[in-house]
């Protein structure tokens, strides 16, 4: 097994992961980092291999640097992501129950409805920051009014998210600052996820309602509103401004996207593929398990690069390349398995309404300035994208908007 020493918590490779995950790559199918004591699996077959087997490899120890079950975390478990099964299984039903297709649909013609609002609006300013003005604002407008979060300053949301984030990773300079007010954020979190915040017809109150009709306990359906709040946000936020970078970046691409609205539901799976806004995340061995030839040691953190997997050219033609036509079935980065994100509907629907209307309306993307990066240890985001827009008329929208719902 190959030893690397590599530190994939810092600020630069998460920015810029891909020559050092292509290293990671082909050194194995299982790597060992002796930085964190951790093994490292990243190739598309092996990440599967790991998320697929909840009982070898098993999140219950946290999907954080730290094992949950003899450090205490800074945070309760996640009762949906940090549990397995059977625990898992009924917490999770509950929640998918609450995001049912049928409820997601419903929220469609309003996610439409605002995203045309937004984009009118950027269009006729032209010159913008698609991260504050566009992916940070839709998402945590529409999300929190579908959650039923009250109005007020929702960004400390986003705030919340990057702790979450950044509290999977080890304590190293990045959790130190995302946890600075990490008691504030965290009341203002546990204040949101009452019953009694929450508006009556939000995914709140209907998780609320699952506890009053005796499937969860009224703790339970907290942590669920609060797993939403940490599993919906920040990743929608993070593909919608890749979203644009990559379209701007690669006109032609946008030029497809505008010629075949039936391609957004695609382009979606290819930015969450091609950028990885999640771009890791630990599992525990529950006993000497085995990957590929390679043993594994029992209680032993795995790194599971969701990144090197939506890049490996075992899996991928031309891996690097984004293309809205690629066949994108298969990638994993929303996860893989039990435990794969249960925020992944909601944004899906967010990120083709958004998309569909920019469609309709922007013919051309200009980057204006340089991309800056955020990053919060296991997550990839971006802080600013400064932005010109080319447009055409709002009266082309009715043939475009929606176009991406297959």
């Amino acid at each position: 097994m190959q030893v690397l020493d590599i530190d994939p918590f810092r600020d630069e490779f998460i920015a810029d992961p891909w020559r050092e995950l292509t290293q990671i790559r082909e050194a194995g199918p299982v790597v060992r980092l002796p930085m964190y004591d951790v093994y490292a699996v990243s190739r598309h077959e092996d990440v599967v291999h790991v998320l697929r087997d909840s009982q070898g490899f098993s999140s219950a120890a946290g999907v954080g640097y730290v094992n949950v079950k003899k450090d205490r975390p800074w945070r309760a478990p996640s009762i949906v992501l940090e549990v397995d099964k059977p625990l898992h299984s009924h917490t999770r039903r509950v929640i998918s129950q609450v995001l049912s297709d049928t409820a997601l649909r419903s929220l469609e013609p309003e996610f439409d409805r605002r995203a045309a609002e937004l984009v009118d609006e950027l269009v006729d300013r032209r010159d913008f920051d698609a991260v504050a003005d566009l992916a940070r604002r839709y998402p945590t407008d529409v999300f929190g009014d579908a959650v039923g979060l009250p109005p007020g300053d929702r960004a400390k949301a986003l705030e919340y998210g990057a702790m979450a984030f950044a509290g999977n990773g080890p304590p190293n300079a990045e959790f130190q600052r995302a946890a600075a007010d990490v008691d504030g954020v965290a009341r203002w979190v546990s204040e949101q996820c009452r019953r009694s915040a929450l508006t009556s017809t939000g995914f709140g109150a209907q998780l609320y309602r699952a506890a009053d009709r005796g499937l969860i306990t009224e703790d339970d359906a907290a942590l669920l509103v609060r797993s939403l709040l940490s599993a919906g946000l920040d990743t929608t936020v993070s593909a919608l401004a890749f979203a644009v970078m990559r379209f701007a970046t690669n006109p032609e691409q946008w030029d497809l996207l505008r010629q075949d609205p039936a391609l957004i539901q695609n382009a979606v799976e290819e930015v969450i593929r091609i950028e990885a806004p999640f771009l890791m995340f630990f599992r525990t061995t529950s006993g000497p398990q085995e990957v590929s030839g390679v043993k594994i040691p029992a209680e032993t953190k795995v790194l599971v690069f969701i990144g090197g997997a939506g890049r490996d050219p075992r899996k991928w033609e031309r891996p690097d390349d984004f293309d809205v036509r690629r066949d994108t079935s298969g990638h994993v980065g929303f996860g893989y398995g039990i435990h794969r994100c249960v925020g992944q509907a909601l944004a899906r629907v967010e990120l083709r309404s958004i998309l569909s209307a920019m469609a309709a309306r922007v013919t051309r993307w200009t980057l204006t300035g340089d991309a800056t990066y955020e990053c919060h240890n296991t997550l990839r985001t971006l802080s600013s994208l400064p932005v010109t827009v080319e447009s055409a008329p709002a009266l082309v929208r009715a043939a475009t908007i929606g176009g991406g719902r297959g």
